[in-house]
């Protein structure tokens, strides 16, 4: 991944103890008012009086926020606290009701001391309400909502109406629904947790939640779309632009017709497919991988078909090596994408492939370090398989899991079910990921095909995708293919 959006990764195991000490109020660093239970049910608001350490820091955070982004001369601070309350929501939420007057500091002078000044009118007091959201495990505030007008004038007028400002882009603003934009947050806390996600700076983490919350929206789109009963959500992708996800884990050069090899037909199968088959249940799928950050998903579907093909021929399952492919294979661009058809060939020119546990993988290119010595599986040609589905299904049930490839539209965030995205939005032509076949099947009455996928156990349903099986949906049956082993 590049450095735009790198990630470090750490385990987030204190997410669960942190719900159970809020619930009894000793979370250190929740205000620092250890010592005074809290009231109310848990969720619920909690009335604050002016001496509560929290309260103050929080103050001190809105004051410091309204004077960066006011145009004001002088500093303002808070001259009254009005009302103040704080809610258990993922973290903490204040509720905060003050008035700001002017200081006799100006904005451009640091001095120790800022009075007010004695003059009421000089004071041009204001009433502003702020919500701050605190998460003190990981010592971060947020202004959530600020609002304020001229103290003692009616709100009526629209030229006196408050003026809002938001320190997250593209959050929703409601003043009906104050904890929109605390659940927002706090998706994306779980998500940042979930996934052991950790950015460089405070601008990234602003930007991966624009951006998660922009993702939120898509996914709700394509749910709503759907013909299908596939869920769409958070996923690890959630925090990646369109682009990110398809330079990064997708293979462009797939949809290149003028750069793949001719293979040659398959024998069609001898008998029709049955009603349903998984090559998981007869042992001749390997456990799931996950090409990381490398776009090398077409060395993973052939190893796939290649697994299961010594598998049939000699009755082992082995895992064979993927990075012999990215390192070795010269027709293809490692990382950068790579072809299938390509793939074969060079397998066959090198004599085999070696097994992961003797040529592991890293996820980036390296200097080629394959041994003829440690072959463990080899092939003797390749084969293309007809693009009529019910053949495809057929071929499969008697000769083992297919390499094949498809438009990758409703994969990022694909939770479980059988997806079934609108025709219109999954072009049959612009391919840009491989895959694995290795069964079909229905769904209450839902014909899909299940597929393995590269990208870890933790995505989709254990790694796999299924999708809607029978009208050539994101072209599944362009590219369908086979080694071939004698």
């Amino acid at each position: 991944m590049d450095a735009g959006f790198h990630h470090h990764y750490r385990t987030g195991p204190l997410i669960v103890c942190l719900a159970m000490a809020v619930v009894v109020g000793s979370v250190r660093g929740l205000g620092e008012d250890l010592d005074r239970p809290l009231v109310g049910p848990p969720g619920s608001p909690i009335r604050l009086a002016e001496t509560d350490p929290g309260l103050k820091k929080a103050l001190a955070f809105a004051e410091e926020r309204y004077n960066l982004g006011s145009n004001t001369m002088h500093v303002r601070r808070v001259s009254r606290v009005i009302s103040a309350s704080k809610q258990l929501v993922k973290g903490i939420r204040y509720a905060i009701t003050v008035e700001l007057s002017n200081t006799q500091c100006k904005k451009s002078t640091v001095l120790r001391t800022c009075d007010f000044y004695p003059e009421p009118h000089q004071l041009k007091t204001e009433v502003c309400v702020f919500e701050i959201w605190d998460i003190p495990w990981q010592g971060t505030s947020t202004l959530l909502k600020q609002k304020c007008q001229p103290a003692g004038e009616p709100t009526s007028v629209k030229q006196q109406q408050p003026e809002e400002t938001n320190s997250i882009d593209n959050l929703p603003r409601s003043t009906s629904q104050p904890l929109e934009s605390v659940e927002l947050l706090g998706q994306f806390k779980e998500f940042v947790a979930k996934y052991n996600k950790d950015y460089s700076s405070q601008e990234e983490v602003d930007r991966r939640l624009r951006i998660f919350h922009q993702n939120l929206k898509t996914a709700e789109k394509i749910q709503s779309l759907d013909q299908g009963s596939a869920e769409y959500g958070v996923t690890k992708f959630s925090d990646l632009t369109e682009e990110e996800f398809r330079s990064t884990y997708l293979n462009p050069l797939l949809s290149q017709r003028t750069l793949r090899r001719s293979l040659k037909p398959a024998a069609p199968a001898r008998a029709p497919a049955p009603a349903s088959w998984d090559w998981r249940d007869h042992g001749a799928v390997s456990s799931v991988k996950n090409q990381g950050m490398c776009g090398s998903c077409w060395a993973f579907s052939v190893t796939g078909n290649i697994e299961g093909q010594w598998f049939l021929k000699n009755g082992t399952l082995l895992s064979l090596s993927e990075q012999e492919l990215v390192d070795c294979d010269v027709l293809d661009q490692a990382c950068g994408g790579g072809l299938p058809s390509n793939a074969y060939a060079s397998i066959e020119k090198l004599g085999g492939l070696e097994t992961e546990t003797d040529y592991s993988y890293t996820g980036h290119k390296e200097n080629c370090g394959f041994s003829s010595g440690k072959v463990a599986a080899y092939i003797n040609s390749s084969v293309e398989l007809s693009q009529d589905e019910k053949e495809i299904a057929a071929w499969l049930a008697e000769n083992g899991p297919a390499s094949v490839a498809l438009n990758a539209f409703a994969m990022q965030f694909y939770r479980k079910g059988v997806s079934h995205p609108l025709k219109i939005f999954c072009n049959p032509w612009m391919i840009d990921h491989a895959v694995l076949l290795v069964g079909f099947g229905e769904r209450k009455g839902t014909p899909f095909w299940a597929i393995k996928n590269s990208w870890g156990e933790d995505y989709g349903e254990q790694g796999y995708y299924n999708l809607y099986r029978g009208n050539k949906l994101c072209g599944i049956n362009k590219m369908a293919s086979s080694a071939v082993i004698n």
